[in-house]
């Protein structure tokens, strides 16, 4: 058995600066959005204003879980807290449902007797909103696609981004209008926009929690790979999963033929992984065919001569 490589796995400092500029931001203008919404009576500047509590929470939570996926492995804890991070985006995406079902409860219980609201004001604040998360978003979206970490938190300021092109929506309408009953109904649209976006959070989050082959990775194909590689007869219990964002992994029994050199195949076999799939951390444990006794769990089985489709259990998206 063989470890591949070690793989030093870090986001760097750009998303935790990211992160930390953006809470302040966003904290600052929380107390901002509270006194509008309360001000003006409005239903969609108080979503907001608790959408960007629940962002503020986000944002810390984000930023503990970087640091901890920051510090260094311990025998009892080989790959560190690198997951912390994943259990963060979970968290954040399952704020977000929380969110939208609160916005959905006040809405349609103002839906019978709008309240008076004051458009102006509103308007003004809504605005303001707008400008602060945009340039959230900005400062995110140069680190979103390093880490599920990074992209919750900037789910959610997209989230609040929306929220305010709302309120701004609603209070046109009533100032245009007088029509009281577009700060409920767009507090509501509001909310299903916002619950559209915490899928893909909690869907990828989930994935890497499961331990699912990373996106982009097709596990019978890259097995395929694997047995083409110049002496290797076979490979089978292959399993490619996430550690964290942008960090795969991957585990094998390679066989090769008797006579074959191990270490070569192997070696050729880390090399193509790099370069091909950039996967640093593999396990690789190498036979020679016939030394190699079957033990009941040949999940994703490959030889030259076969394909995945052909063998029962044929897909692994373990």
């Amino acid at each position: 058995m063989t470890g591949g490589h070690l793989h030093d796995h870090s986001h760097g400092s750009t998303g935790h600066r990211a992160l930390w500029a953006v809470l302040a931001l966003t904290v600052a203008f929380m107390v901002v959005e509270v006194a509008g919404g309360l001000l003006t009576g409005s239903l969609a500047l108080i979503a907001d204003a608790g959408h960007m509590l629940s962002d503020s929470l986000a944002l810390g939570a984000a930023l503990f879980a970087s640091w901890l996926a920051g510090r260094p492995a311990t025998p009892n804890r080989s790959f560190g807290f690198k997951r912390a991070e994943i259990l963060a985006a979970l968290a954040n995406g399952l704020t977000l449902v929380v969110v939208s079902v609160w916005i959905f409860y006040e809405a349609f219980g103002r839906i019978d007797a709008p309240p008076e609201v004051l458009g102006g004001p509103m308007l003004a604040v809504a605005v303001l909103g707008l400008a602060v998360n945009a340039a959230g978003a900005f400062i995110l979206s140069r680190s979103a696609g390093e880490s599920l970490n990074v992209e919750g938190a900037y789910r959610h300021v997209l989230a609040d981004a929306l929220g305010s092109v709302g309120a701004i929506a609603a209070a046109i309408i009533i100032l245009t209008t007088g029509w009281r009953y577009a700060d409920p109904i767009i507090s509501a649209l509001i909310a299903l926009l916002i619950l559209a976006s915490s899928w893909k959070l909690l869907r990828d989050s989930t994935n890497v929690l499961l331990e699912a082959a990373p996106p982009g990775f097709d596990a019978r194909d890259l097995g395929r790979r694997m047995v083409s590689v110049p002496g290797v007869s076979e490979v089978h219990d292959l399993h490619v999963w996430t550690i964290t964002s942008g960090f795969p992994a991957l585990a094998a029994h390679v066989l090769v033929p008797p006579g074959e050199d191990c270490h070569a195949a192997r070696r050729a076999i880390e090399r193509m992984l790099l370069e091909d799939y950039g996967v640093r951390h593999t396990t690789l444990q190498v036979d020679h065919t016939g030394d190699h006794a079957p033990h009941g769990n040949e999940f994703l089985t490959l030889s030259p001569k076969t394909s995945a489709s052909d063998k029962p259990g044929g897909r692994h998206d373990h």
